[in-house]
């Protein structure tokens, strides 16, 4: 028997947000990042609409990329005080998976991130609040997933959450909100949804429904990524609900080892999660094609791309990945990103454990030793073709 859950309601589109004007409750604390959204009149807008609903608003800002245990703490500190009865994750991944993580504490406040971090472990959450995630950001897709990742900077233990109960109940992907969004930000966040969508297509754990939402989301990635990083508006309303379905399609097929490499790689080598994606992508689909090429041809020939074979259409495939980073400005390698070569070398044996031991190498198409893996990161580095 095969599951899938994604939140009970989505509303998106243009003024998704006057949905906050319909929802019931007394007090809601909004989670986000920098004060950002408080300047730009985002918060205030929700705060707004909330007042007409006659809900109590608190926020708590501060959250920081890779969000870590201490400001979960302290979210839980502000929570306990204020007694929301929603609990709202705003901005990108980190904020929501912030809040996420904040929710569970808040509801348990006895359990630990040990436990917290052992697979589809979490006691039955809404026994305090409810959660509703607005994502500004078009390609984390936290919005719609049951995933939170959680780090311990005094440790440098990540603790994954992973289990269907943090999804949340309600997802407002309302396109007007990443107009904003500067170039690069929408290139490292489309390659990441568009990561998001291809791992999900080829995951083992794949099944047709997250096959209908991944394929759904690579055309609309395709179609509109480049005219959304130029800056067309009804392109980047596109993205945010491409990116959507991505993250309903991976959170129920997982992903694959191009996340397995960024999650090890983010923190030590100071490198944006999207833009660790986009180089490691179409490496990544050589060493796959020789388990995965059918997918990945499937995918080829679904987008119209040039090819009779499995090898050709895979090669355009590739082909399609690295022209979309030569067109936003990305780098093609680390050594390209301005990784310096002691540095990799340094921690290339610690990565390529770490990677190989990350969650998502489990649903990758094709099995991957230390040594491969080690390989692999080599290639990505030099620029170098897979050939093993």
């Amino acid at each position: 028997m095969q599951r899938f859950t994604i939140p009970r309601d989505v509303y998106f589109g243009v003024n998704a947000l006057d949905h906050l004007k319909d929802v019931k409750g007394t007090k809601a604390i909004l989670v986000i990042g920098s004060e950002r959204l408080i300047t730009d009149g985002t918060v205030p807008e929700i705060q707004n609409l909330l007042k007409g609903a006659k809900i109590e608003t608190s926020v708590f800002s501060g959250v920081e990329n890779d969000p870590s245990v201490s400001t979960v703490k302290k979210g839980v500190e502000m929570m306990n005080s204020f007694q929301p009865d929603l609990i709202i994750g705003i901005g990108g991944g980190s904020p929501i998976d912030a809040a996420k993580a904040m929710w569970i504490f808040y509801e348990y406040p006895n359990f630990t991130f040990e436990e917290a971090a052992k697979p589809f472990n979490l006691p039955e959450l809404r026994q305090k609040a409810k959660f509703i995630a607005i994502p500004t950001t078009s390609g984390t897709g936290s919005e719609v997933t049951s995933f939170s990742v959680i780090t311990d900077n005094k440790t440098g233990i990540k603790y994954p959450i992973a289990d269907y109960n943090v999804t949340p109940d309600v997802a407002i992907v309302d396109t007007a909100l990443v107009q904003s969004m500067t170039p690069k930000l929408v290139a490292n966040t489309g390659m990441d949804a568009l990561t998001h969508a291809f791992e999900a297509y080829v995951s083992t754990a794949r099944n047709p429904i997250t096959d209908a939402l991944a394929m759904k989301s690579i055309e609309m990635t395709v179609e509109n990524l480049v005219n959304s990083f130029n800056g067309e508006k009804e392109a980047r309303e596109n993205m945010h609900i491409s990116q959507c379905l991505a993250g309903m399609a991976f959170s129920n097929a997982i992903l694959g080892i191009v996340h397995s490499m960024a999650h090890k790689t983010g923190k030590v080598f100071n490198i944006a999660h999207g833009c660790a994606n986009a180089i490691y992508l179409p490496y990544v689909i050589e060493f796959n094609a020789k388990t995965a090429g059918d997918a990945y041809a499937d995918i080829a020939k679904r987008l119209g791309l040039n090819g009779n074979t499995t090898d050709e259409l895979v090669k355009s495939l590739i082909k399609l990945v690295k022209n979309f980073r030569v067109v936003m400005n990305m780098p093609q390698t680390l050594k390209e990103f301005g990784l310096s070569e002691d540095l990799f070398q340094k921690h290339l044996d610690e990565i390529s454990k770490t990677s190989v031991a990350d969650p998502c190498t489990g649903t990758n198409p094709r099995e991957i030793s230390v040594e491969e893996m080690k390989k692999l990161f080599e290639a990505t580095y030099y620029g170098t073709e897979v050939n093993f």
